[in-house]
């Protein structure tokens, strides 16, 4: 891919939606929180809980008021607006956010059941499809013709719906299951919506300021600056917990953001032997929400082989078996954003720049990642034997 230029780039602007998305959901969280109280959206300990002490939930609500500030405050810019002129993806987003924040709300505060929230998570990733956020063509390794390599599959509407449907319910149960440790589900959120917005950049500089590449990293920022602003809220001890009502919210922005970014790339700009960028937006999808969706599939497998829900909790998941090995609250969480950085920012990085040293760097991380990641079970097993 060509190497990105800052040149022409709005990317002042988008900070500055970012920032007024962070500093709104702030300032709110704080009235959200006197407000859940007010009204019972009490999250008390359970048996698969870490926290010990009852502690108010439902700061979703904030966050996706933090996300209506920051798109508003978008809207007046006059570069920008170019995301609402010529594509619904950003209010389709904002629909079907509110309508998920309150779904969550509403769980938040009475217990909803399974059924009845994957119902109304499937409305609200069908209200994305009437918008047209979904997967019009993606690129498969095979079926070239002569110099081309791989072919480029074109989806109709039902399928690309279908397949939309389908990548909302993963990441909104991916977030809501991992979101178990205090301020986890926000910084992944941070983490995943702050690449997809940098890739989204990047394809924006490539494709010479294609208006189409607007609203995905519009919905990146926003989504960024209010994952952001709940953090000093919730990171440990949290003071309020954002609850399915901002899980739920942050996997389906991030459907909403990943799609509207890959799903109607234009693969003409691309060689015929350029393999890596032609796999890059499917690989930036895949990093990006690895930890999470892997986390959820194991969780899946893990209770079904057990003859149980893939609802039912546990104290299995991803932060649990770090917490099992030794590793505080604090550690295990900044461990887990290490791992989400180095897998979301490697894969844009290599859409980006040279790939030989991306892959380097990304290397030596993880192996660092790894090495940190083990050194409490290293540390018992010696104290054992000495």
């Amino acid at each position: 891919m060509t190497p990105v230029t800052t040149a022409g780039l709005p990317i002042r602007e988008y900070i500055l939606v970012g920032l007024i998305a962070a500093t709104l959901t702030f300032l709110l969280t704080g009235v959200i929180r006197r407000l859940a109280i007010r009204l019972g959206a009490i999250a008390n300990p359970r048996a698969r809980d870490v926290h010990v002490i009852p502690i108010p939930r439902m700061g979703g609500v904030g966050m996706y008021l933090g996300v209506v500030g920051g798109m508003a405050m978008a809207h007046q810019l006059p570069v920008l607006r170019r995301a609402f002129d010529f594509s619904l993806d950003p209010v389709g987003v904002l629909i079907g956010g509110g309508v998920i924040v309150l779904i969550g709300a509403l769980d938040d505060r009475f217990e909803i059941d399974a059924w009845t929230k994957l119902a109304g998570q499937v409305m609200c990733a069908g209200i994305l499809v009437i918008f047209g956020v979904q997967w019009n063509v993606f690129w498969v390794p095979w079926g070239g013709n002569g110099d081309a390599l791989g072919s480029v599959v074109t989806l109709d509407n039902n399928q690309g719906g279908l397949l939309m449907v389908l990548l909302v319910v993963v990441l909104v149960n991916a977030l809501n299951f991992v979101d178990g440790l205090d301020g986890l589900a926000a910084g992944l959120g941070f983490i995943a919506a702050a690449a997809t917005c940098a890739f989204s950049l990047g394809l924006l500089n490539s494709q010479g300021g294609d208006v189409g590449v607007y609203p995905p990293a519009l919905i990146a920022a926003t989504l960024a600056g209010a994952c952001l602003g709940f953090l000093p809220h919730n990171f440990q001890p949290a003071k309020i917990f954002m609850g399915d009502s901002g899980s739920m919210m942050i996997g389906l922005m991030l459907a909403g953001a990943t799609t509207s970014a890959s799903g109607k790339i234009n693969y003409t700009r691309f060689g015929g032997s350029d393999a890596l960028a032609l796999l890059s937006p499917l690989l930036v999808v895949v990093a990006v929400l690895f930890l999470p969706v892997l986390d959820l599939l194991m969780a899946v497998i893990r209770r079904t082989r057990r003859g149980e829900s893939p609802f039912a909790a546990d104290k299995m998941h991803l932060h649990h078996r770090l917490l099992e090995i030794g590793h505080s609250q604090r550690r295990a969480v900044l461990l887990i954003y290490l791992w989400a950085g180095l897998l979301g920012f490697g894969a844009v990085s290599v859409t980006l720049f040279d790939t030989t040293a991306v892959l380097w760097i990304v290397g030596a991380g993880l192996v660092l990642a790894a090495i940190v990641s083990v050194i409490p079970r290293l540390r018992s097993r010696n104290q054992g034997v000495s």
